[in-house]
């Protein structure tokens, strides 16, 4: 866990009165569709500051599906993909210490301050990657986000590792760096 969560859970209690395990056992027993909603729950009915809401609701959401559970029922009859899936996952992990996997039912998203790179196993032959770059032009290969709506601003197919090159690095370098600021 790094620094910062653990201060944070440390400070819990004297900023929002509960502590993480007080506050788990309260949003085990509420159901939410959205994390926005849960969040919103806890600033609105609780009182605990947007940074706080959020990092309850998603150390709360830790414990009800593990993550490589979630990533397994993505790749189901897709596992041909899954070397992909790695490879990007390494890569994006060797950008920096601060990038947190998020999976879910359908994606993984890569967040830093905010999401800057989603993993969506579109196809059984294909994985698409939505990125988040500002101010950045489509390509024929970097896409507009299509699929992804807001949540990206570009999206690339991606069919082999071949296709997991300089140029790609580079676009997540570049959305990684963005996330940051």
């Amino acid at each position: 866990m790094d620094k910062a969560l653990q201060t944070m859970i440390d400070n819990m209690p004297e900023k929002t009165g509960k502590s993480l395990g007080e506050w788990k056992a309260l949003m085990k027993a509420k159901t939410f569709e959205k994390h926005s909603q849960a969040v919103n729950f806890l600033k609105k009915e609780h009182g605990v500051t947007h940074g706080y809401a959020n990092t309850i609701v998603l150390l709360s959401k830790e414990d009800e599906v593990d993550d490589n559970d979630l990533v397994t029922a993505q790749y189901k009859g897709k596992e041909s993909l899954l070397p992909i899936y790695d490879k990007l996952i390494a890569v994006i992990e060797n950008l920096g210490g601060d990038v947190q996997k998020s999976p879910k039912k359908t994606s993984v998203s890569l967040i830093r301050n905010k999401q800057f790179a989603l993993i969506k196993p579109a196809t059984k032959t294909r994985i698409d990657l939505g990125l988040k770059i500002r101010d950045k032009g489509t390509t024929e290969r970097l896409e507009n986000s299509g699929p992804f709506g807001t949540m990206c601003t570009h999206r690339v197919r991606i069919g082999s590792l071949e296709e997991i090159d300089e140029e790609l690095l580079n676009w997540l370098r570049e959305a990684y760096e963005q996330a940051g600021n």
